[in-house]
């Protein structure tokens, strides 16, 4: 018979020394193999829970925008706290001088005039029928002085004739008194009758600035912005004290600038002259040249507001600002220093406490710079980068961390 199953038979017989020949069993075969084995099996599950988390269960890489460390110049500036606006620094509501009854409108809303051109025409009847009175009153002075003048003429030609024969004795002193007397007067004639021509004179050069009141002509050359009569219309002047509405309003628009306020904090900071980055909202994507002409004298100070100090900043070309519209809203950026050739960075790669971070072998790892001067755009970098490196500008992303695996995509673009 089996040994095995001549224990089993014995156990039947013997329950207790059953049980000690099952356990000699086990401590003899299993227990061997439970030393040898489970310690390499556990060892192998590791390796393969690693090797299942780096493969099948890594995380994707992080896919991150970079940006060039440059050398290039960057610039310290200041920028308005408000929005600015596009003004325009010849700008005119012009107003009629006298009263009466629109018969012209000879130029509309936009166009373009030169100074001097007739904008809207009032009916002139009656200053232009003064204009003739006037004209013919000079005539008749004219022609009374003409013929005053002539008698003055005549009677001292008399008078010299008979003052020759006053000095042969033919001429009685009573004669010669006599022709003194009326060369005298007639010269008294004349002179007044010259008088008079002055006064037609002066009587026309009235009557021609009352009916040059009746045409409201441009005081410069610019653009019409608003009209607000039509013809037909009775208009009137300002009486005194007040303001009459406008009939037109012309805006030069050589002439514009960018009238923007700047915290008070920065006042000191700016000066007339220095140069300035001038943005329009109307063309967003543009930037154009500018400088600071005239810096308010006084700090605004308005309740539940800032302070702030009003700058004026004229466009390096004019021509170019043509095509802005006043009122427009407009953004300053003035320039207080500039250093050239140095390593910059975008602005959008600087963390708190001045820190980047940096690609390192698909590895973010971050490095701390010493920062200069910067602005909206760039920082300057004294130290902790070279040239040539890249650092990451897509920070607005949980994922882009230190430590992070990630994926570089193409580097941003400076401007």
């Amino acid at each position: 018979m089996h040994p095995i199953r001549r224990r089993s038979a014995s156990a039947k017989l013997c329950p207790a020394l059953a049980e000690t020949s099952e356990a000699s069993v086990w401590e003899r075969f299993h227990r061997p193999f439970m030393r040898k084995w489970l310690p390499r099996l556990l060892l192998l599950a590791v390796v393969l829970a690693v090797a299942l988390r780096f493969t099948v269960l890594r995380p994707d890489p992080v896919p991150v925008r970079v940006a060039v460390v440059e050398v290039a110049a960057v610039e310290a500036t200041v920028t308005n706290s408000k929005a600015g606006t596009v003004r325009a620094r010849r700008r005119a509501k012009i107003s009629s001088e006298a009263g009466g009854r629109i018969v012209e409108i000879t130029h509309r809303v936009g166009d373009a005039v030169e100074a001097g051109a007739v904008l809207v025409r009032l009916n002139d009847a009656t200053p232009r029928a003064q204009l003739s009175l006037a004209e013919e009153g000079l005539r008749v002075a004219e022609a009374a002085a003409n013929q005053a003048c002539f008698e003055r003429d005549r009677a001292e030609r008399e008078l010299r004739r008979k003052r020759s024969l006053a000095d042969q004795a033919i001429v009685s002193e009573d004669v010669l008194d006599a022709l003194e007397s009326g060369f005298a007067g007639a010269r008294s004639a004349c002179n007044s009758l010259r008088a008079e021509v002055d006064r037609s004179q002066a009587a026309i050069v009235s009557a021609q600035a009352g009916l040059a009141k009746f045409e409201i002509r441009a005081p410069f050359a610019g653009v019409i912005a608003e009209q607000d009569v039509e013809v037909g219309e009775w208009i009137t002047p300002s009486p005194p004290m007040l303001t009459a509405p406008a009939v037109v309003d012309l805006i030069d628009l050589s002439s514009l600038y960018v009238s923007a306020p700047m915290d008070e904090v920065d006042s000191a900071k700016i000066a007339v002259g220095q140069r300035a980055k001038l943005t329009v909202d109307s063309h967003p994507d543009q930037e154009f040249p500018g400088a600071v002409a005239r810096i308010a004298p006084y700090v605004l100070d308005i309740e539940a507001q800032n302070r702030t100090v009003e700058i004026e900043v004229e466009f390096d070309d004019a021509q170019a600002a043509v095509r802005f519209l006043p009122g427009t809203s407009a953004d300053v950026e003035v320039v207080l220093e500039v250093r050239k050739d140095v390593l910059r960075i975008p602005r959008a790669a600087l963390l708190e406490g001045g820190r980047v971070l940096v690609p390192e072998d698909g590895w973010l790892e971050e490095r701390s710079v010493e920062v200069g001067l910067k602005n909206w755009e760039f920082v300057e970098v004294r130290g902790g980068l070279e040239a040539g490196q890249h650092v990451v500008v897509s920070l607005d992303r949980v994922e882009v961390q230190v430590g992070a695996r990630v994926q570089v995509e193409q580097a941003a673009a400076s401007p």
